[in-house]
């Protein structure tokens, strides 16, 4: 199946540009339709606080948010247009809570696009965005670090491979960007019991596509699985990875400090979820 659709968050961060920027390449790349959504949350402030403002106050404060909104449909806007997507892109605003909405919006996309939050900085009121819309949607997010992404966004890929049921999905709802990268490395961490060649069947599956892949194996030692990534992703320039996120309850995986939470926080380049 083609990336056909993609949807993208867009808010006030500072990551706003270079988000729609990595979206707008993707939609170039495969020829898609490219929507961005720009959500504003109410007001959040308990009631009895907001009975005692004065209607001035309130009025002032939903201005800034509608100005807010305004500022990310611009940046969605003038960036898709320098990508000359113009005739296969539109705005759309909602007013609502974020997770629920762009989790509802992202279930008509073939991909939904989102920022990494900076911790520290951007909205907090989108801090967990990420990881419940890849939760609850049933649908693949790609997240793109704040730091930005490279140009050639899907180029050289790597897929992290653990033999599970969210590796699988990732894998399949990857592919049309499998199809189209240049080059494809399957990373394996040893510790995982997936058989006497690790890597092996996934390539194999991989190879049947057409897709041009090799098998990279590695100890984890005391490197944690997240950290021996993203160090594989720098020694290779790889643009993009691939993987399975929450492969057992978030909280099990905060507890134990799960792979899938490192990458939302370390992230170095966009990173492919499906859960």
């Amino acid at each position: 199946m083609a990336l056909k659709d993609l949807l993208v968050h867009v808010n006030n961060a500072r990551s706003a540009k270079s988000v729609v920027a990595a979206a707008a390449a993707l939609a170039s790349r495969h020829n898609a339709h490219i929507v961005g959504l720009g959500i504003r949350p109410p007001l959040d402030m308990p009631r009895y606080a907001s009975a005692r403002l004065p209607e001035s106050v309130v009025e002032i404060m939903e201005t800034r948010e509608k100005e807010l909104l305004d500022a990310s449909e611009e940046v969605f806007n003038s960036t898709t247009a320098h990508a000359g997507l113009q005739d296969r892109s539109e705005w759309r605003s909602e007013l609502g809570n974020p997770n629920e909405v762009l989790g509802l919006h992202a279930r008509y996309a073939d991909l939904t696009i989102v920022a990494q939050h900076e911790a520290g900085g951007g909205d907090g009121r989108f801090a967990d965005l990420a990881e419940d819309v890849l939760v609850s949607s049933g649908r693949p997010l790609l997240m793109v670090p704040f730091i930005g992404a490279v140009d050639g966004i899907g180029e050289k890929v790597i897929v992290a491979w653990n033999a599970s049921r969210e590796a699988a999905r990732a894998v399949a709802d990857a592919m049309p960007i499998l199809d189209g990268a240049r080059e494809v490395e399957v990373f394996i961490a040893s510790d995982n019991d997936i058989g006497d060649l690790p890597g092996a069947d996934i390539a194999a599956h991989l190879a049947r596509h057409s897709i041009d892949v090799t098998v990279y194996e590695t100890p984890a030692n005391n490197v944690s699985i997240g950290d021996a990534l993203l160090n594989r992703a720098s020694e290779t320039g790889a643009d993009m990875i691939v993987m399975g996120g929450y492969g057992r309850s978030r909280f099990r995986e905060f507890i134990l400090g799960g792979v899938t939470r490192h990458m939302l926080q370390h992230m170095t380049v966009p990173v492919l979820m499906s859960h």
